[in-house]
């Protein structure tokens, strides 16, 4: 073969190699545009809070739902627990995608307003969650509670159906709140609900309903509950709570504190879970 005819065959294979590889480029960028905007629709939806539109046939779903503010630190959630969906309300945000109508009653209006506004749509397990992971009340040496998270047990939330993340007996057990007692001081120490909780049991379940002599559970407004669970109550029952804590005199420190001693109730008709004191997540 001549030199000149053996270059031409040379260009010839290189040109066509070249071809193939621009025309290989061209596709898989096409595909890649195509993932890239499948992802970028994802996340954009997500911290739109669009989570709400989460199937309820969707199996085995689970959900933080975290009451927070503004300057609230979340990103630990997402770096550990990519696997949870993550329904973040802003309080203090009224532009917030995820936001409640009234900024009243500590973490409960926002644990109300989810339940209400997904009701037909709840995930299969809802952890109600604080927002910051190092937490004085968090069941943890270190007050860290990533651990708390990470030792959750979903099988054992599917059995109880509701569970305290605070495991711990102090605050709380063995009867906190003692609604007949008539003595300020053991009324508002610490912002403990007192008698405040007699008057606002009668308001919220009805003047008929016998208000406990003691409510105990451990503290601090933190739990799982199933989506069975939850919906064993109307969805109206959770309507006339947060209307009874938007329209409320008292103030958020005991308000929320009501409401932090009745999760664990069912319908006003409280039971008790401080004998059972082993590790319902663990």
């Amino acid at each position: 073969m001549r030199p000149r005819r053996r270059t031409s065959n040379i260009r010839l294979v290189l040109y066509l190699l070249i071809l193939v590889l621009i025309v290989g480029y061209l596709v898989n960028r096409q595909r890649g545009a195509t993932s890239n905007d499948v992802t970028e629709d994802l996340t954009y939806e997500e911290d739109l809070g669009t989570y709400a539109q989460t199937p309820a046939t969707r199996e085995g779903e689970r959900a933080f739902v975290v009451a927070s503010q503004e300057k609230d630190d979340v990103a630990w959630l997402y770096d550990y627990f990519p696997d949870w969906t993550k329904y973040r309300y802003i309080v203090d945000n009224p532009k917030a995608q995820l936001r409640v109508p009234f900024n009243k009653g500590r973490e409960s209006m926002v644990y109300l307003t989810f339940i209400i506004d997904n009701y037909e749509n709840l995930p299969d397990y809802a952890l109600f969650l604080h927002p910051t992971r190092y937490q004085w009340h968090n069941d943890d040496p270190d007050y860290d509670g990533l651990m708390v998270l990470r030792n959750f047990q979903v099988p054992n939330l599917e059995q109880e159906g509701y569970v305290n993340l605070r495991c711990a007996w102090q605050l709380g057990c063995p009867n906190e709140i003692k609604p007949y007692e008539k003595d300020p001081r053991e009324n508002q120490q610490q912002g403990h609900a007192g008698n405040s909780y007699y008057h606002a049991f009668k308001e919220i379940f009805g003047e008929d309903r016998e208000v406990p002599h003691e409510v105990g559970v451990s503290c601090c407004a933190q739990f799982a509950l199933t989506r069975n669970k939850i919906r064993e109550i109307p969805r109206e029952e959770y309507v006339r709570l947060r209307e009874w804590l938007a329209k409320t005199p008292l103030q958020d420190s005991i308000s929320g504190r009501v409401m932090e001693y009745s999760w664990h109730s069912k319908s006003g008709q409280v039971f008790f879970l401080s004998h059972r004191h082993e590790r319902l997540n663990a």
